[in-house]
């Protein structure tokens, strides 16, 4: 896992030339003038998902993991908080292996993550995005997917 400002991007550069790609697609998108959608990069190497939502306390929040793809998830606007686990403390829920969308259970940590901010969640990586620190707020996240 990685966490950091957008501002940082170019440091990991050379952990892969996918990662690479992906965080140029973030650098050069002004994302508060794109509308909500999936936005291909590099086929199904790399892509972006751009949207919108109110945060939701962490009672309604979902523990998830992907073994296809790789997670940059850029915060837009909104502030929340994103739960994060290691695989191996977690218990499997379900799996849906078409969508690459596993849930679990099990316990976790929070980070507060602010407009300009990343987090990169690796497939070991358990993560429940998209929670409120108090009230729900407006939130817009850019999630870049990268095949592992």
């Amino acid at each position: 896992m990685i966490i950091d400002s957008l501002a940082n991007s170019s440091c990991y550069y050379g952990v892969s030339e996918l990662l690479k790609k992906a965080f140029k697609f973030l650098e050069e998108n002004d994302f508060s003038e794109i509308e909500d959608g999936k936005y291909e990069i590099e086929g199904d190497d790399i892509f972006a998902i751009v949207d919108s939502y109110e945060t939701k306390p962490q009672e309604e929040g979902v523990w998830e993991g992907h073994r296809e793809y790789i997670d940059i998830q850029y915060l837009v606007e909104g502030t929340e908080l994103m739960g994060y686990s290691n695989l191996e403390r977690m218990d499997l829920d379900e799996s849906d292996e078409d969508n690459d969308f596993l849930t679990f259970a099990g316990d976790g940590d929070f980070i507060t993550v602010e407009p300009g901010n990343f987090v990169v969640f690796m497939p070991q990586d358990i993560h429940m995005p998209g929670i409120c620190l108090a009230d729900g707020q407006e939130a817009k996240k850019v999630i870049v997917k990268i095949k592992n």
